[in-house]
């Protein structure tokens, strides 16, 4: 076992807190242990990475037998850890710097002694990639400032003054807070020269809050205010500013143990973009609407047909997969890169439009939005009728809920454009319905997954929301109680039915498809089943509030990478929809 593990083993995803700050995200554990960290970007070779077996460590662990809880502060990406021991309650504010600068990483932690005194064990060992690089160049100063390098990357902790070394450049530090007060640590690591100044921890604790109350919206017109301004500040630290939103922090986390299925999800899909604008543009348009358009509309008008299902933040080219011959999280694998890159997804292209359209109901489509939008509608024109690898990004079928989706997708943009433009794309949107119900209907009348794929699929709920069809429309009446007979158990939602196996022994339960289940039932009418299917799937987590992409019913745990940024999507639109009278046709 490694050494790292042996001190500070991997938890459950449901305990670990996020932190992040647009440029890249950390994830921290009950024990004050951040055992997930790249630098200095999003997807950057991780300096910390015992998450998945690799080296490196930032811990603040009270020295004392304690329980564990916290909270984030509202509205904001700053958790704050909270231990209690028998004899005192000790907290440890933490955060990223917000806003991120792209080459600088500024990590704050605060130690408060609420009460009595607190003592804690502090452990600095950043290992950049992956652990292959020990911390090096180490120099100690008067006034409790280190400096050190690991893999070319500069590190300066400050507030640290009694530091220890260890035999292989961890930093160790025991520290004992007075009662009532608190210690500030601040840590950088940069991909360039360090600042001369470093910033006071008052001044960056202050511009930090300052900025999250600036961020994030108070959402208090919703049927669950925390949990969505929560969500919207979960994407809002997974956005690059002016850049993607990353679809997860983290990579090959398991969705199932063993089961061969761990990807690296710290890129941009424009699925997952479009579900985040679309869920900033209920209502009113919140800035992550912009940003989301902005990131599609650059891919569109670069890459036109060429388009694939996901880019890094910056937009550039996603790399292919490589393994890191590490352990990797407890049941996974270690993966780096990802295999969309030679992809083809139809409904992405009707997700995005869909998306275009909100923002052109709100008068936030620009030119290149508009000239984006048109590059879409001429892929799906050329394209619709293609096999291609679908919102599940399988092997390249005739998949019914692409189809649909470009038809939500077309239909809605056809409402924001001149009447003799809407007809063209309504034509093409009854063209395409057309042929998708000669092929895709199950006997019993609901959407079959394709042609030659039988029983249902989740997904298939979505596009009838988005606007492909009226919500009484036998079709989506048919699937709506299709994916609640066969694909549904206790109040969570499959994907589909993969084999002969009982639901949960292939896979878990997708909380997106809860959260589709409950806007299929809330754009019925039926509003006492949407706030079931709401509320099971909302409260899948854990003390921190994070949703993974799959549920384990039977064990009650998330699985996946954490956290997955749809999912808070699809629970900020639910929050939003829920609180409005329901569309019935």
């Amino acid at each position: 076992m490694r050494q790292d593990w042996a001190q500070f083993p991997p938890h459950v995803l449901r305990e670990y807190a996020l932190l992040a700050d647009g440029e890249r995200g950390a994830l921290c554990g009950p024990l004050g242990d951040i055992a997930w960290m790249c630098a200095p970007r999003w997807d950057s070779d991780a300096v910390v990475s015992t998450l998945i077996g690799g080296s490196g460590i930032y811990a603040v662990t009270p020295t004392d037998p304690c329980v564990w809880g916290g909270s984030y502060e509202p509205g904001s990406l700053i958790w704050r850890n909270r231990w209690v021991t028998s004899d005192s309650i000790i907290e440890c504010r933490d955060a990223l710097a917000y806003p991120g600068d792209p080459d600088h990483l500024v990590l704050l932690r605060r130690v408060l002694a609420t009460e009595h005194e607190a003592r804690v064990r502090v452990v600095l060992d950043l290992r950049a990639e992956f652990g292959r690089r020990r911390t090096s160049r180490i120099k100690r100063t008067g006034d409790g400032v280190v400096t050190a390098e690991t893999g070319g990357l500069r590190i300066r902790w400050s507030g640290v003054k009694g530091v220890r070394q260890g035999p292989d450049g961890e930093l160790t530090l025991t520290l004992v807070v007075p009662p009532g007060g608190w210690h500030d640590l601040t840590l950088e690591v940069s991909a360039g020269p360090l600042p001369d100044r470093r910033i006071p921890p008052l001044e960056a604790w202050s511009a930090t809050a300052r900025a999250w109350d600036e961020a994030v919206p108070e959402f208090a017109e919703t049927v669950a205010p925390r949990d969505a301004r929560h969500s919207y500040a979960v994407m809002r630290g997974m956005t690059r500013p002016g850049g993607g939103m990353v679809a997860a922090t983290t990579l090959g986390v398991p969705e199932r143990a063993e089961g061969g299925r761990n990807y690296d999800y710290r890129y941009v899909w424009l699925r997952d973009q479009a579900y985040a604008g679309l869920a900033a543009a209920v209502g009113e348009a919140h800035p992550l609407l912009d940003d989301a358009v902005a990131f599609a509309s650059a891919r569109l008008l670069e890459h036109g047909d060429a388009i694939v299902p996901a880019y890094r933040v910056d937009g550039g080219d996603l790399p292919s997969e490589v393994a890191l011959d590490l352990p990797g999280y407890p049941g996974g694998r270690d993966i780096v890169g990802n295999w969309v890159n030679g992809q083809f997804q139809l409904d992405a292209v009707g997700d995005v439009l869909s998306m275009f359209a909100a923002a052109a109901g709100h008068d936030h489509l620009d030119s290149d939005g508009y000239q984006a939008a048109q590059i879409a509608v001429q892929i799906i024109e050329r394209r619709w009728d293609e096999p291609e690898a679908g919102i599940w990004e399988l092997t390249n079928a005739w998949w019914t809920e692409s189809r649909l989706a470009c038809v939500a997708g077309l239909r809605s943009l056809a409402r924001q454009l001149s009447p003799t433009e809407g007809v063209r794309l309504s034509g093409l949107a009854d063209a395409i319905l057309a042929r998708t119900s000669q092929r895709c209907l199950d006997e019993r009348g609901f959407w079959l997954r394709g042609p030659e794929h039988r029983g249902t699929d989740a997904s298939l709920l979505l596009p009838a929301v988005r606007g492909a069809l009226p919500a009484h429309d036998p079709r989506t009446t048919a699937t709506v109680e299709a994916v609640r007979r066969d694909l549904s158990q206790d109040g969570f939602v499959y994907r589909f039915q993969p084999d002969t196996r009982p639901l949960g022994e292939a896979e878990g339960a997708f909380l997106l498809c809860g959260f589709m289940m409950a806007l299929a039932a809330w754009h019925q009418g039926r509003e006492t089943e949407a706030f079931r299917w709401f509320e099971r799937n909302r409260a899948a987590c854990g003390t921190p509030g994070l949703l993974a992409e799959e549920y384990d019913v039977q064990q009650r745990q998330l699985r996946g990478n954490l956290p997955q940024a749809f999912v808070h999507a699809a629970l900020l639109e639910t929050a939003q929809r829920l609180v409005s009278p329901p569309v019935t046709d």
